[in-house]
């Protein structure tokens, strides 16, 4: 299944929309990844097994679901979640990409990607239509959360 989405960060035709650094954003996509807790409310537990400069390993507690996976920065372009096979799950990913166009517009794609086929019958298509609403859902959890931490003034320092 692939799946794919945009949400508008900034916009200076919509004022509707605050604006928040791309900076702030990056970092709050970061901490994301380093402390998913504070993003994912089911989510038990969550241990960094290695941190490089570019690179986060993780394995995430969902109840008995253990999941490994290793995410992938490349500063104010992209993050890159990668899950590798592993007991009852399948390979997926989440690439979030940094869209900029010009006067100041700022957008981040959602791409989710597995290596399950297309739905074989409609239960399934049903169950794939369920899945791409709830990481929409996430994904703008993500983002409201992310610009309330910056109100608070959470990304004024760097983050370490």
């Amino acid at each position: 299944m692939k799946f794919e989405h945009l949400i508008e960060i900034n916009n200076p035709a919509n004022h509707h929309i605050p604006h928040l650094p791309i900076e702030h954003l990056w970092q709050g996509l970061i901490l994301r990844a380093k402390s998913p807790k504070l993003f994912v409310p089911h989510l038990d537990e969550c241990h960094i097994l290695e941190t490089t400069e570019n690179t986060v390993s993780r394995v995430s507690h969902y109840g008995t679901l253990t999941v490994r996976d290793t995410v992938i920065f490349a500063p104010l372009q992209h993050i890159h979640y990668l899950v590798p096979p592993q007991g009852e799950i399948g390979a997926s990913s989440l690439k979030m990409s940094l869209e900029t166009l010009g006067d100041g517009v700022l957008f981040v794609r959602f791409l989710y990607e597995d290596d399950k086929c297309e739905a074989a019958n409609a239960a399934d298509a049903m169950y794939d239509e369920f899945r791409k609403s709830a990481y929409h859902e996430a994904d703008i959890d993500t983002i409201r959360i992310i610009r309330e931490m910056a109100l608070e003034g959470r990304f004024d320092t760097p983050l370490i």
